[in-house]
């Protein structure tokens, strides 16, 4: 029976087609009061860009709670007489937290939409901040830390699935990266905070540090009423109407809008009688994301299960090779590498912010035109000749004692891991994995590869200094070349090309079996190889 509706609808798809075509077409003075319309679909559209920038306002009140405590830690210790080991609890609770954050971000966001989550996160983040702020023992500020990690898993997952689905496929790299930008503009702000307030007294400058990261909470709180809702989520809630108005205004054409909008009816699986009776006032089923999860992890098809690996593999490999180790001990690392001076020691961790943002900027304009593959390769490869780099130069220092040219190619090598990790596997961690979810699946499925990821993150910030005790610093690094090399090879052979491709050909794309059938899997699969 499956075979036989397979077939007919392979043949009749072009008429079906072409009647909603017909149906949806918009009325032209209607289409051009929107803000969004551009006669040039090849320009990025201003308005949906604008609401990117907005949803990426959470990434930057985490990015910021990440970097600020490198600094206030400092000022807590003393001023509240808490040893290490509570020093490493109160940095690692941010992302054990987030986990819970993570997992309920995506139940949500389907129940609810993506623009509330995204409120919700940051009514997360305020609270989380004043208490922080407020902070007059440990306890408290525990309890603020950790519902802010509650909000950072909200913010990892919410913001690039909103940036993906209103972004066009022409330009969703680029938005799509933009909360990868804005957490390593909130890490660079933590920095210049702890910069400006450690000059005040000791009770009130780490307060200021943590309890100012309410003030973009309340400004993404006025961008989030200017803000509209993602058009894919208003059509699994059957609300066509306003998701057809909502892409007009996210499209450059009345064509380009048209075209999104049958492809996202597809992919919600709407036919043509559910289309006729809402046109007549009656409601089309709503989907609240119930059997998601026999669907995405129990029972999954084909194509799902490699889209699963695909997501959470990608998310594991980002910090499993070491990206963390990097950004967070860097002064332990050059001091173990032969530098000395704590000026010299500030001014290369400095370095590694800005070399950081730097080359996460230059991705951001490579994404949409290079490809994700291409990039993610390159970066990976990359990635390994640093980490072999690193670890030898670290290797050869605690042998033989201080080296000129050992120290300098340390330095140069972590810089390399950096900038190499950010113009590819940094970014299109997030852009890949919040794109290729089917649009039933996307919220949830995003919601599981950040849940690896804080995971990750946990395991690697809290056991580097372990592992360098074990088998030395250099060792350390030896291990994470090995690492990228496993990321490497799993990325060549798991995860094809996405540029140019819709969010509803994701699934084709990993195997066929969707809506429109193998055949267009085909297609899609063709036209990556002939690219």
């Amino acid at each position: 029976m499956y075979y036989v509706r397979h077939i007919i609808h392979i043949i009749s798809y072009p008429k079906i087609q072409q009647k909603k075509k017909k149906r949806f077409t918009m009325d032209h003075t209607d289409a051009h009061n929107f803000r969004g319309s551009d006669p040039n679909p090849t320009h990025m559209n201003k308005f949906a860009c604008g609401c990117a920038i907005v949803a990426s306002i959470i990434s930057i009140i985490f990015g910021y709670d990440t970097g600020v405590m490198s600094g206030a830690q400092i000022f807590i210790r003393e001023d509240l007489n808490i040893n290490d080991t509570q020093i490493e609890v109160l940095a690692g609770i941010l992302n054990l937290c987030a986990l819970v954050g993570s997992l309920t971000a995506g139940k949500t966001s389907d129940v609810i939409g993506r623009r509330y989550t995204i409120a919700l996160s940051a009514v997360i983040f305020l609270v989380g901040s004043v208490l922080m702020g407020y902070g007059p023992n440990y306890t408290v500020l525990m309890v603020g830390r950790c519902i802010a990690g509650v909000g950072v898993g909200f913010a990892l997952m919410i913001a690039p699935v909103y940036s993906a689905e209103i972004s066009s496929a022409s330009h969703r790299g680029f938005l799509t990266s933009l909360p990868e930008l804005c957490i390593s503009l909130g890490i660079l702000l933590g920095y210049v905070s702890n910069y400006c307030f450690g000059k005040l007294t000791l009770k009130l400058g780490w307060r200021l540090m943590l309890g100012i990261a309410a003030f973009p909470s309340l400004i993404l709180a006025f961008g989030i009423t200017r803000m509209p809702e993602s058009p894919r989520w208003l059509v699994m809630q059957g609300r066509l109407e306003e998701a057809k108005k909502i892409m007009v205004l996210v499209s450059n054409t009345e064509e380009e809008a048209e075209e999104r909008f049958r492809d996202i009816l597809i992919a919600a699986e709407i036919d043509e009688i559910e289309i006729e009776i809402k046109e007549v006032g009656g409601a089309v089923k709503k989907n609240h994301g119930k059997s998601v999860w026999r669907e995405l992890v129990i029972k999954p098809r084909p194509a799902v299960r490699l889209i699963l690996i695909a997501a959470v593999g990608i998310h594991f490999f980002e910090h499993a090779t070491g990206i963390e180790a990097v950004v967070l001990y860097s002064p332990r690392i050059f001091k173990k590498a032969g530098v000395v001076s704590k000026d010299k020691l500030l001014l290369a961790t400095v370095g590694v912010g800005l070399t950081k943002a730097f080359f996460i900027i230059i991705a951001t304009f490579l994404l949409d035109k290079v490809g994700r593959r291409k990039l993610l390769l390159t970066s990976t490869g990359g990635m390994v000749f640093a980490l072999t780099s690193l670890a030898v130069s670290l290797t050869m220092v605690q042998r033989f004692g201080q080296l000129a040219w050992a120290l300098s190619l340390s330095i140069v090598s972590t810089y390399a891991f950096v900038a190499f990790f950010s113009i590819g596997l940094g970014p299109i961690t997030w852009v890949y994995s919040s794109e290729i979810f089917p649009l039933r699946l996307r919220a949830q499925g995003a919601s599981i590869g950040v849940a690896v990821n804080r995971i990750m993150n946990a395991t690697v910030s809290m056991s580097f200094l372990s592992m360098t005790k074990a088998i030395t610093t250099g060792g350390v690094f030896f291990v994470f070349a090995g690492i990228a090399v496993a990321a490497w090879w799993f990325f060549f052979f798991m995860l094809p090309e996405t540029k140019g491709l819709s969010l509803e050909e994701m699934e084709k794309l990993f195997g066929g079996g969707g809506p429109r059938g193998d055949r267009e899997g085909l297609e899609i699969q063709t036209k990556r190889v002939n690219n």
